[in-house]
Order: C-alpha cells, then sequence, then structure tokens
C-alpha cells in the first residue's frame, strides 16, 4: 500500500516544529500529557492494559455487586493514572541542551495518584474505620446519613476529581463545579423571592450527593465514560495498531487524485473516515494535517484556509456514525434509546455537515486556483480489494446494533474481529501494515512484534479515556447541584421569560429561545469540552426548549451539535490553533478559516426545533418527508455555503451573497410558505451571478488565481 504522504513529501514541505504527538499534547482540550521516560512508559502501559483487560471482561462477566460497584472500581483504576499521565503545570520540562526532556511525576503526584486510589476504593473496602468503612452494602446503608470518616473521604474525592479535571481541560470546568458546589452551600441564603433560590444544604448533604448518590460521581456520565467510551476509544486503539488509519488516508487520496479539487476532497473524505479511530477532532486535525498539508501546498492553498480544512474535517471525527463523540453516548442513556437510534438522528446533520465542506473545498479550489497535484498510489479499487477489511468492524457494530445486540457488546466484537484481521494481516504479509517499505519478516518475528503493537493499542486506548473520566466524574458534581436544588428549572425559565419580553408570539417565543441556547451553548463550549458542555446544557437549558414544545430527541441533538461547534468557535478553537501549528498559517485568521467551512451545517441543527418538520431531518417520520426535508436542508446549507464562501460562479457580488442570507433561513423554516420564499430569493441570487459571468469577457478567478499562487510561492 502505497502512502501518498510519502510521495509527495519534501524536506522543506514539512515545516512543523513539533511531532504529532507533541502537537496532540498541546492543543487537544483532553489530551495535553506528559512525556514519561521511557521505564514509566513501560509500566504506566502496563497498568492500562490490565485495566482495558478488566474492562473487556466485565462486558461479559460483570461484577455480581452491580454497576456502582463498577464504577468505583474503574474510577480506581483511572484517576490515580491521571496524575500520573497529565502534568500540574502546562510548562514542560526541557533537557540540557534545549530539546524536550523526560516529563515524570513529582513527589506530589505520586502522593496525589496513592490518595486517589485509597479515596475512590474506601467504599468498597471491608475495614472498619471508626463510623465509616465496612463493605461496600455498609457504604449504601448510610446513604442520606453518612458518618464523618465518609464525609472527609468523599471531599478528598471531590478535590482529587477536580484537580484531575484542571490537568486535564484547564481551570474553567474545575470553576463551574466550585460555583455548583457554593450555590448548593450559599443557596439557602438568597431572598426567597429569587427564583433560583432554594431551602439549603448544609455540607455533609452535598458531598452525600456526590458520593453515596446515583447522581453524583457515579451517576449516568461517569457511567456512560466506563461502559461505553472506554470500549470504543480500545476499539480506535485497536483499529490503528492495525492500519486502519493509513487505510482510510490512502484511500481517500486514490479516490479524488484526478481533478484540481482533489486535495480538499480529500481531506473531507479522511476526516470523516478517521472518526472511526478518533473521538477527538483536535487529534484527527493534527494527524491528517501531518499528512495532507504538503499535498494542500503544492496545490495552491493559502495556509490558513488550508488549516481551517483541517480543522473542519477533524471536527467531523466527533459527528461521523458509527462512533460519534463521547456526548453521543450520554444522549442515549439520558434518552433511554439504543444507541443505534442516536446514529440514525446523527445521520442526516453528518451529510449536511459534510455538504458544506465540500461546497466550501470545490468553492476555494477555484478561488484559489487549487492545481492538480499527481499523487503516486495504488488506485481506489486496489487498495479496496486489498485492504477493505477494515471496514468490516464498523458495519458490524451497525449490524449488531440493528439486531438488537448491546452497543458495548457489539464494539468488543468488532474489535476482536478488528484484531483478527490485523493478526491475519502479519500471517499473510509478514510485515507491519502501518510500514508497508518494510521487509518481509518471518512468521516467528512478525507474529511477536503484532502481538506488542496489539498489546500498546489495547493500553492506549484506555489512557485515551482518562481525560474524559475526569470529566464525567467532575460533571457529577454540577448534575448533583441541579438535582438537589432544581436549579436547572429556574434557569430554564429564566431564559424562556427573556425570549417572551421581546415578544409574546409562541412562535417568536420558540425561535428567540433557540437562538439565545445556541450562543448559550457555543460560549459554554469555548471554556468546557464537549461532553461536559453537552451535559451541563441538557439540565439547564434542554429544559426550556422541551417546556416550549420541543422532543427530547430534538432538544439532544441540537445541544449536541452546537457543543460541537465550539471546538471551531473563536477565539479558542483549538482544533483550528493545533492546524495552524501544521500549517504554519495564523491561528486567529484559521479560526475563522474554519467557521467559514463549519458554519453553513452548524446553522441547519436550528430547524430541529424552530419548525415541526426538523424533526424529518432525524430520520424521524415517514420516507418522503425525510426525503423532501433533507433536499430542502441541503439547499439552504448551499445558500449559506455561497455566504461564507463568497462564491457563485465566479466570485460573488454583494446583493448575490445578502440574497443567500434570506433564503437560506427561509428553507431552513421547512414550511411550504417559507420554502417558496427561500426557493425565489435563491433563484434570484443564482440568476444575477450568472448574469454577471456571462456579461464579464474574462473570468475574475483567473486574475484571483494568478495572484493568490504568486503569494504562496
Amino acid at each position: 500500500m502505497g502512502r501518498p504522504a510519502q510521495v509527495t513529501r519534501s524536506d522543506d514541505a514539512v515545516e512543523q516544529t513539533a511531532s504529532v504527538e507533541e502537537l496532540i499534547g498541546e492543543y487537544d482540550e483532553e489530551r495535553p500529557g506528559r512525556r514519561l521516560s521511557r521505564r514509566l512508559e513501560h509500566a504506566i502501559t502496563a497498568v492500562c492494559f490490565a485495566v482495558s483487560m478488566f474492562v473487556l471482561y466485565q462486558v461479559f462477566s460483570p461484577l455480581r455487586q452491580g454497576g456502582q460497584f463498577y464504577l468505583i472500581i474503574f474510577l480506581a483504576a483511572v484517576l490515580p493514572l491521571v496524575f500520573l499521565c497529565y502534568r500540574g503545570l502546562r510548562s514542560k520540562r526541557r533537557a540540557a541542551d534545549g530539546s524536550q526532556g523526560d516529563d515524570n511525576p513529582g513527589i506530589l503526584d505520586w502522593v496525589l495518584a496513592a490518595v486517589a486510589l485509597v479515596v475512590c476504593i474506601y467504599p468498597v473496602q471491608p475495614l472498619v474505620l471508626g463510623d465509616g468503612g465496612g463493605g461496600f452494602n455498609a457504604f449504601l446503608d448510610r446513604q442520606g446519613s453518612l458518618g464523618a470518616v465518609d464525609v472527609a473521604m468523599g471531599t478528598l474525592l471531590m478535590l482529587l476529581i477536580l484537580e484531575a479535571c484542571r490537568r486535564t481541560t484547564g481551570l474553567i470546568l474545575p470553576a463551574v463545579c466550585v460555583a455548583f458546589f457554593a450555590f448548593a452551600y450559599y443557596g439557602g441564603f438568597l431572598p426567597v423571592t429569587w427564583s433560583m433560590s432554594h431551602a439549603g444544604m448544609n455540607f455533609g448533604d452535598i458531598i452525600n450527593g456526590f458520593y453515596n448518590d446515583a447522581s453524583g460521581f457515579f451517576g449516568i456520565p461517569l457511567d456512560v465514560a466506563a461502559t461505553y467510551i472506554v470500549l470504543f476509544t480500545i476499539y480506535g486503539a485497536v483499529l490503528e495498531a492495525t492500519g486502519a488509519s493509513r487505510f482510510f488516508i490512502d484511500i481517500s487520496f486514490a479516490a479524488f487524485r484526478k481533478s484540481s479539487s482533489a486535495p480538499g476532497r480529500t481531506v473531507a473524505l479522511s476526516g470523516f473516515l478517521l472518526g472511526t479511530v478518533s473521538g477527538s477532532g483536535t487529534a484527527t486535525a493534527v494527524s491528517l494535517g501531518s499528512v495532507s498539508w504538503p499535498i494542500l501546498k503544492k496545490a495552491g492553498y493559502p495556509r490558513e484556509a488550508a488549516g481551517g480544512m483541517l480543522a473542519a474535517a477533524g471536527i467531523g471525527a466527533i459527528l461521523s456514525p458509527p462512533t460519534l463523540g463521547a456526548a453521543a453516548f450520554i444522549i442515549a442513556e439520558y434518552l433511554g434509546v439504543n444507541y443505534l437510534e442516536v446514529l440514525l438522528w446523527a445521520t442526516i446533520p453528518t451529510v449536511l455537515y459534510y455538504l458544506g465542506i465540500i461546497l466550501a473545498v470545490e468553492m476555494d479550489a477555484r478561488k484559489f486556483g487549487a492545481r492538480e497535484v499527481q499523487i503516486a498510489t495504488r488506485s481506489a479499487w486496489q487498495l479496496l480489494w486489498r485492504f477493505g477489511y477494515h471496514f468490516l468492524s464498523l458495519f458490524v457494530i451497525v449490524a449488531f446494533l440493528a439486531l438488537g445486540i448491546p452497543p458495548f457488546r457489539a464494539v468488543v466484537y468488532a474489535t476482536l474481529l478488528a484484531a483478527v484481521f490485523g493478526l491475519v494481516e502479519r500471517l499473510v504479509s509478514g510485515r507491519d501494515p502501518l510500514d508497508p517499505e518494510a521487509e518481509h519478516l518471518p512468521i516467528g518475528q512478525a507474529m511477536p512484534a503484532y502481538a506488542v503493537q496489539l498489546y500498546r493499542g489495547l493500553a492506549a486506548g484506555v489512557r485515551s479515556v482518562l481525560p474524559v473520566a475526569s470529566v464525567c466524574a467532575a460533571a457529577g458534581i454540577i448534575t448533583s447541584v441541579i438535582v438537589k436544588t432544581g436549579i436547572g428549572q429556574s434557569l430554564a425559565s429564566m431564559l424562556v421569560s427573556a425570549a417572551q419580553s421581546l415578544t409574546s408570539n409562541p412562535t417568536g417565543v420558540l425561535i428567540l429561545t433557540a437562538v439565545f441556547a445556541a450562543v448559550a451553548i457555543a460560549l459554554l463550549g469555548l471554556a468546557v469540552p464537549v461532553t461536559a458542555s453537552f451535559i451541563i446544557a441538557w439540565v439547564v437549558i434542554g429544559p426550556a426548549l422541551q417546556t416550549l414544545g420541543v422532543s427530547a430527541p430534538e432538544t439532544a441533538m441540537f445541544i449536541f451539535y452546537y457543543a460541537v461547534l465550539s471546538e471551531v468557535s473563536p477565539p479558542t478553537a483549538l482544533a483550528a490553533v493545533a492546524a495552524s501549528a501544521i500549517t504554519g498559517g495564523d491561528a486567529i485568521k484559521t479560526m475563522w478559516q474554519a467557521w467559514k467551512y463549519t458554519l453553513p451545517a452548524f446553522l441547519a441543527p436550528l430547524a430541529f426545533v424552530i419548525t415541526e418538520n426538523g424533526s424529518h431531518l432525524l430520520m424521524q417520520g415517514d420516507a418522503l418527508s425525510i426525503l423532501w426535508t433533507t433536499l430542502v436542508s441541503m439547499l439552504a446549507v448551499a445558500a449559506l455555503a455561497i455566504v461564507t464562501g463568497g462564491w457563485l460562479f465566479g466570485p460573488a457580488k454583494p446583493i448575490v451573497r445578502a440574497l443567500c442570507v434570506p433564503a437560506a433561513g427561509l428553507l431552513l423554516y421547512l414550511q411550504p410558505f417559507s420554502i417558496a420564499a427561500g426557493l425565489a430569493f435563491l433563484a434570484v441570487a443564482v440568476a444575477l451571478a450568472w448574469m454577471t459571468k456571462a456579461s464579464t469577457r474574462h473570468t475574475p478567478s483567473d486574475d484571483h488565481s494568478t495572484t493568490t499562487l504568486e503569494e504562496n510561492a
């Protein structure tokens, strides 16, 4: 299997000053890890591998003590690892020669890891300690009346979870958790006339809600992380170990190698396929950028435009079935539906998302005068025939879900299938599929090498879930306070009241509430990861939309997509910042380019909630309704792409772009009268653009392309 990047990449084309892993660690909001010494790295890998075996065993032989017992053991296994794998400060240690040296944990990190293990395992340890301890059943019997030792252990666990969350995601989410804790403790002192006031909670009651209640640390978010997310991260790591990610990139290059817009199309398709391996938008953008940026540069793409494209394609990893992002599993648990239903809900929005990217790619290829780049690789059919088995495990997940098999078992079967195919590959080729230039090895050498790679892949799957587990455990603080105090409903009422203060029309109230909610979720997502953003928005904003008649699936998917949008929203947009580090472009300009690629599709979820026909975009309703709403929404996305891309048969004049704004809005309302009006606006815009092109003696893009390419050179 030929690798396009190896063929097209030259020494001067690769301008990254850091490795891919370093960039992922620096910019991924959920994976800024340490660089450990070799010996400690081996030890951590061994522990993570053991945890992965325990998690896989739990799928087929659950612990008799129940789900909460498993969550306690799981947290006890992963929380100490956070303090060993993630630094307390963002600064990295440097070797004497100035290069990046080992970044091993210090004494404090080891102490925190030890304390974390003790306080996590405390609820199930059998020893009696004062008025606490005595085993798991005794701990449950004290629910609502914890002893002093219980409260002390719960307090320590809360502080450790907050510190773990700070290390993996930054200060904002822990600060939000502290604010909710303060509200629970001091809320009783608020004036009774305030809608958010409550009776107040004492310290012991708050810790009981966190430590010994289904809505706290061991609630649904951590349950999802320990039951679903960790298994899918293991699956992705095994796919990576068997060469799937490389195949996905290669076949994307082969599929579009004969056109000027092929590099951009390749990035879009690769982002979609790599989403099955990585659930992180930033990691996908960096991994994809390290391979495709040299080709995009040769094709004539400016640095910022290429970085924006990479960030947009990377975010597709969170939206791409069958894995989606961590929040999708939480949706399934919160709504009590099969994960396959969530995949169906996400299908059409995913199509709309990639349609927006493809349209932007085609426009940019013409704006920048992109050149065709010759890539030495096999044909797509040859690659598919030789390595197409990498797709089978993805189909297995969907097929098993359709047969009613739980997702955690379906993904384990898919992982086993991927591992078996990797084994067969080694038996057949006798070499590492990640290195096709390597010479053939005898089976006696190839098999041990594969075993080591699989061992590391299983460990990597657990290690990559550490930040998610920290976030989900911290989210238990927020959900517990909301459940105990009722502040979620109060904030939801305030949101609706703000809309009602501007209009009394029910439709207007719904539209304004949806707009306010979208802005609030996007702003929230600037500060916290997607998973935490969804959890907070679900319990605060979700009730506001459902009060106005929006169904639970529509509300959940609306919140999910706007939580994801924050990944490419200025001024943070970590995926765009990481992509700019690959291309060497300006970070802020790259963020705006990423918005250009993603914004058309991200406005589409407004249709979920503002119009009754929006539910058809979630595959709800009859086939004809689903078809026509999808087609109309695709036209709306195209109109928005014209607005953001500024291209329609040539550079779009301001009047053309202005006409496309109401066209898109009216089309997205998905009502007969609005669709007719939207089509009229769009028709006028298309007619004006066509007449402008016909009246021009030469194509405007020629001059523009020449200038751009000269500037790039």
